[in-house]
């Protein structure tokens, strides 16, 4: 058999290589480093450099040279225009000068100080985007003979491996930039704001819990904040990093929120056209948040612990088990335990997500935080609007103080950003916050409560309104109310009423 001739290694198959650099080697500097001095090596080149150009001087700085000389040529800048690299970044054509004695656009200074002879230059442009960013040139060859326009193809290709590696850096340290603005963003939109005691007992007993993977029942009225101590619970522990995923179980009817929990695999039911990765899966490492769970049907309930306790499950239409690294937050503005003993949610689901239970109190609760919450909100509402003069009126203040805040921190809110809106753009009045005046008694009977609800929505403005006319003496105020102290402290638990 005839033995075959080894291929050599083809320039092609070289450029291929350095193609793969792109990707795989992280640091810019390092890259250009080795995107150059492969070039040099393959033109057989005495020396070589990349020029960047600095878009607000106009000038041309030496980001990589090679060559005897390559430490004190980088101490040079070129004007654009000014040589064979300042007329290529300007005209953004490449260019080739066998001869440069011959030809006018040479510019000697930089050869003549540091004592480096040069006969021919290949230089071409660098572009992202049509834009001109820098050139590359290589100086010479090492056996004396003059660079070829055949040389000029290859260096092209390198110029155009430099211009993408600079356009991919650029793109990564806009999308860091991009994701730190967005984690100061986001930070100051579930920033929770108040000075009261009871808001910061709940900080801190979520700032406690934030460090385990122990799962915490947070409870509180609608629109008092319950998703935002889920998250300050998440950003303060190890899964930080990892995604957290928030479902209002309220919102879906039980088989699709089985779907949506667990996942489902094609064909599982009808318009389940392709597999679908449930927010368990999607949240692994991390933390789910689960809204409203009082809401949940009892044969979904079931589902849920099962999960919980084997720490598997099944995506619907599925046989196959799948376990996941999941923390459970659970969130209900329902009175759960009672929930409980009315057997309308199952005892054990409670056990299990009330390991550590958090209370958010209502609005009307800590109403001193009140100004702080408002003026933040305002703060917001006046970067969004560019009223940055715009002020809140003592007597629109008043009125805020003096009301009770049916919807919480988020109709409070909402008033503001109408107030705000419909205003003059200079004052916030009290006639164009959205509220009624301050009450003076209990509101009276809603429509829709059954006689037990009433009976409780009764009791909790009957206790407030004492506690607060006797300065909050809870002796004093069971006295008035003629009742046993003990009695009083046990309904104050009971309706977290601890703050007032």
């Amino acid at each position: 058999m005839k033995r075959r001739t080894p291929v050599p290694e083809s320039s092609i198959d070289r450029l291929r290589e350095i193609s793969t650099w792109i990707s795989s080697v992280l640091d810019l500097d390092e890259l250009l480093e080795l995107i150059i001095e492969k070039a040099t090596r393959m033109m057989e080149a005495k020396a070589s450099s990349l020029l960047l150009l600095d878009q607000k001087t106009r000038k041309l700085y030496f980001k990589v040279a090679t060559g005897e000389k390559r430490e004190e040529v980088r101490q040079y800048e070129i004007n654009l225009g000014q040589g064979i690299a300042g007329f290529v970044a300007e005209r953004g054509e490449p260019l080739l000068i066998p001869d440069v004695s011959q030809d006018p656009r040479w510019d000697r200074r930089i050869s003549e100080s540091t004592g480096f002879q040069t006969h021919s230059i290949a230089c071409v442009p660098m572009k992202v985007d049509g834009e001109i960013i820098g050139v590359i040139e290589i100086i010479d060859k090492e056996d004396g003979s003059p660079i070829q326009y055949e040389d000029m193809k290859t260096l092209t290709v390198f110029a155009e491996l430099a211009s993408l590696a600079l356009s991919n850096a650029r793109k990564i340290e806009e999308v860091k930039r991009e994701n730190i603005d967005l984690k100061e963003e986001l930070g100051n939109r579930y920033q929770i704001i108040g000075e009261s005691k009871s808001l910061q007992k709940a900080i801190s007993d979520a700032l406690k819990v934030a460090n385990s993977k122990t799962s915490t029942l947070i409870l509180g009225e609608s629109g008092t904040g319950k998703e935002l101590l889920a998250r300050l619970i998440h950003r303060a522990g190890p899964r930080r990093d990892k995604p957290m995923i928030v479902l209002n179980c309220a919102a879906l009817p039980e088989t699709l929120l089985e779907a949506e929990l667990f996942g489902h695999e094609k064909g599982a039911f009808t318009g389940a056209m392709s597999r679908k990765i449930g927010k368990f899966e999607l949240t692994d490492g991390g933390t789910l948040f689960l809204d409203e769970i009082g809401e949940m049907s009892p044969g979904m309930q079931a589902k849920l612990l099962r999960a919980l306790d084997e720490g598997l499950f099944y995506r619907v239409g599925g046989n196959v088990p799948i376990s996941v690294d999941v923390r459970v937050i659970s969130a209900t503005n329902r009175d759960i335990a009672k929930e409980v003993t009315e057997e309308r949610f199952r005892e054990d689901l409670y056990y299990r997500l009330n390991v550590v239970q958090i209370h958010m109190p209502a609005l009307r609760e800590i109403k001193e935080d009140i100004p702080l919450l408002a003026n933040h909100f305002l703060d917001n509402l006046k970067q969004e609007k560019g009223l940055q003069d715009l002020r809140i009126s003592e007597k629109a203040t008043e009125k805020m103080l003096g009301y009770d805040w049916p919807g919480n921190v988020r109709e409070l809110k909402n008033a503001l950003e109408r107030a705000v809106v419909m205003g003059n753009g200079q004052e916030v009045l009290p006639e164009d916050l959205p509220i009624s005046g301050p009450k003076t008694g209990y509101p009276g009977l809603e429509v829709g409560l059954t006689l037990k609800e009433a009976e409780d929505s009764f009791k909790k403005e009957f206790i407030v309104l004492n506690l607060k006319h006797s300065g909050g003496n809870r002796s004093k105020a069971a006295k008035i109310m003629g009742i046993q102290r003990t009695y009083l402290s046990r309904l104050i638990s009971k309706y977290h009423l601890q703050g007032v």
